[in-house]
C-alpha cells in the first residue's frame, strides 16, 4: 500500500518472502524475509519483523532486525528496538533501552592525522593485572623457587568489556580478597 507521500507500508498481516527492491520509504508492520535493498529510507514499526540482508539510505528499527545492515547514511535503533546482525554505516545511533547485538563498522577513521583501518565495536581487550612489587636483589632466588613450589592464586576476574556508542552504564562491584 502506498501513502500520498510516497511511503509503502507492509501491513501487520503481511508476510513477504524474497527479494524486495524500490525506490521509496517503507515502512514494515507485518513481516519481511530474504533481502531487502531501498534507495530511501526504512521503517520497522514495533510490531515489525525484518529477518533479511537490508541495504538503505535510511534505517530506523523500532521493532525487531535480524540480519546485516549496511545504510548510507543513518542506522538508529529506538528505545523499543531489538537487532541481532551487523551494522555498517557512518552515523550510528543506539538509544538507551534498545536491544543489540552484533558488530558496528562506521568506516575509515581519522586518528591523529593518520589514516587507520576501520574501527569496530569488539569486545577490548582485557586489562594486565598489575605485576607484583620486584623483591630486592638478594631476595629473588628465594622467591622464584617459593613460586615454583607455591600453586598459582587464582585471578581476579577481568571487568567487563566496554560496550559502544553510549549503551547502559552497569556498576561493577569488585570484591577483593
Amino acid at each position: 500500500m502506498a501513502t500520498t507521500d510516497g511511503t509503502t507500508i507492509i501491513g501487520e498481516s503481511i508476510l513477504i518472502s524474497g527479494s524486495l527492491n524500490g525506490d521509496e520509504d517503507l515502512t514494515v508492520r507485518g513481516r519481511v524475509e530474504g533481502t531487502l535493498t531501498l534507495t530511501k529510507t526504512l521503517v520497522v514499526e514495533p510490531t515489525g519483523i525484518v529477518k533479511a540482508e537490508v541495504q538503505v539510505k535510511n534505517c530506523i528499527i523500532a521493532g525487531a532486525v535480524v540480519g546485516n545492515v549496511t545504510a548510507t547514511e543513518s542506522v538508529e535503533i529506538t528505545k523499543d528496538g531489538r537487532m541481532v546482525g551487523d551494522i555498517q554505516a557512518p552515523r550510528v545511533i543506539i538509544v538507551d533501552g534498545a536491544s543489540f547485538r552484533g558488530r558496528i563498522d562506521m568506516g575509515e577513521v581519522d586518528v591523529e592525522g593518520q589514516p587507520s583501518r576501520a574501527v569496530r565495536s569488539a569486545p577490548a581487550p582485557r586489562p594486565a593485572l598489575r605485576p607484583a612489587a620486584r623483591p630486592a636483589a638478594p631476595a629473588k632466588a628465594e622467591a622464584k623457587k617459593a613460586e615454583e613450589k607455591a600453586p598459582a592464586a587464582p585471578r581476579p576476574p577481568a571487568p567487563p568489556a566496554p560496550v559502544a556508542m553510549g549503551a547502559v552504564k552497569r556498576k561493577v562491584i569488585v570484591k577483593r580478597k
